[in-house]
């Protein structure tokens, strides 16, 4: 399947900790920030959409996809969770870091089944 759009996103946990939040708002970020009508330009249904979510945060294993999964209104979610985006540790040197995770959204549908 071809990809047909890629948004991207940012989000953070200032000071949780909470991979699994800055994920969900760097998803939201790419979301919210653009109106993608993609699916009505080639006749399919927003459910039709397959969107691949790729995340870059230092700590992987520490993200929730269960919880990831609810953010999405619609269409069929694929997730890789890569090791990237930051930990800023606190001035103070105790606490939780401050994390920034990276999101891209990468939206396709199957185009054989439509014709």
């Amino acid at each position: 399947m071809p990809r047909l759009i890629t948004e991207f996103g940012i989000g953070t946990s200032l000071r949780r900790g909470d991979y699994t939040e800055a994920v969900k708002r760097g998803i939201k970020d790419a979301l919210w920030h653009n109106s993608i009508n993609l699916a009505e330009l080639f006749g399919f249904e927003k459910t039709d959409m397959r969107i691949r979510v790729d995340v870059g945060v230092q700590n992987p294993g520490a993200v929730e996809i269960a919880e990831l999964e609810k953010v999405f209104p619609y269409g069929q979610t694929e997730f890789h969770v890569t090791t990237g985006g930051l930990d800023i540790p606190r001035p103070e040197g105790s606490g939780n870091p401050t994390i920034i995770a990276n999101v891209a959204l990468s939206v396709s549908f199957d185009m054989e089944r439509a014709q």
